[in-house]
């Protein structure tokens, strides 16, 4: 099937290389988003496949369905950057790689803790001065703190399972209760309770309209002072101007973030040479107790190895059958969306 590849990376082009001696595909691979000045690129390709920060509106769709396409094959889980009304309108369907690496993600979102907790960010900057000194890295025992999951699905689940082995205490909060995370001992409470009551709050939902900015003011001030807040799902869950002002109350001790709500123009990219333009990320970036890391915890190489195969997978079954098992249930969707 022809394909067209937008928003990639010399690692897309390698992985996707290797799975798609296998498919056979044929494959043209864009470094540029697709967007309204790139969408003619697409005319023609039955088939397109994009990134989280590639947003296909209703028009877009329209001119894609218009040059031809049938297929979007989406290399994320997640599905919130498509509007699925009007690719359901369209007859264009959705597939997407439902889970990749959920290990990989559950140990970035620990990595945060454990460095926002013993200042390693600090440290290293400061050794690497010739200083020594201890003063101001002061951290605290995970051993029978209590963590947060906000979202035990498969990501959260695995999060849970990792620090329970610190020896902490589990709360959780979710519709579905997973039994994995119940035999781990967790708790499940309501958001009110788990906010007031974590002193490690962790975020493995999806981003939907009910969850947008999740984490506001309000449920700010619900936290314990100095609590940490780590987020790698999705940066829409937090509202960013109210982390910020909980940063400088303390009632945020610590913020660990790979996603960001406004990452579209800044993640992936080398903006070292530039001045950055958003004022409200440049203002996380002042604080000693925030780390920010650039959309990176999904970045392993079984990750990669996985979205290759089950993207390209995707493609052939859509391709030989018209359906694909992975395929984005465009009705349900929609109907949770409203």
């Amino acid at each position: 099937m022809k394909v067209a590849f937008f928003n990639t990376k010399p690692y897309d082009r390698q992985f996707f290389g290797i799975a798609n001696e296998q498919h056979q595909h044929e494959i043209v691979f864009f470094e540029s988003h697709l967007s309204h000045e790139t969408i003619s690129l697409a005319a023609g390709f039955p088939a397109v496949c994009i990134f989280i920060n590639d947003y296909l509106n209703s028009s877009m769709l329209q001119t894609l369905a218009q040059g031809g396409t049938q297929l979007i094959a989406l290399r994320s889980a997640g599905f919130n950057h498509v509007d699925l009304a009007a690719a359901h309108n369209l007859g264009i369907q959705i597939v997407r790689v439902p889970a990749y690496s959920p290990y990989a993600v559950a140990e970035h979102a620990v990595a945060l803790i454990l460095s926002l907790n013993r200042k390693v960010h600090r440290a290293y900057n400061r050794v690497r001065e010739g200083n020594f000194s201890i003063e101001g890295l002061l951290g605290f025992d995970l051993h029978e703190a209590t963590v947060g999951v906000i979202g035990t699905g498969k990501i959260g689940a695995i999060f849970a399972q990792i620090m329970r082995g610190f020896g902490c205490k589990l709360l959780g909060y979710d519709s579905y209760h997973n039994p994995t995370c119940l035999e781990l001992g967790m708790e499940y409470v309501s958001l009110s309770e788990l906010l007031a009551q974590s002193d490690v709050i962790s975020l493995h939902c999806p981003l939907t309209p009910d969850t947008h900015h999740l984490i506001n003011a309000t449920a700010i001030a619900k936290l314990k002072t100095g609590t940490m807040l780590i987020n790698t799902s999705r940066g829409g869950l937090i509202d960013t101007q109210a982390a910020i002002d909980g940063l400088k109350s303390g009632a945020i001790g610590y913020l660990g973030i790979d996603v960001y709500e406004q990452e579209a123009d800044l993640f992936f990219e080398d903006l070292s040479n530039e001045v950055i333009q958003d004022d409200t990320f440049q203002r996380l970036l002042t604080f000693p107790n925030v780390i920010v890391t650039g959309h990176q915890a999904f970045f392993t190489s079984q990750a990669l190895a996985n979205i290759a195969e089950t993207t390209l997978s995707n493609i052939t079954e859509f391709e030989q059958s018209g359906s694909c098992v992975n395929a984005v249930n465009l009705d349900k969707a929609i109907a949770s969306h409203k």
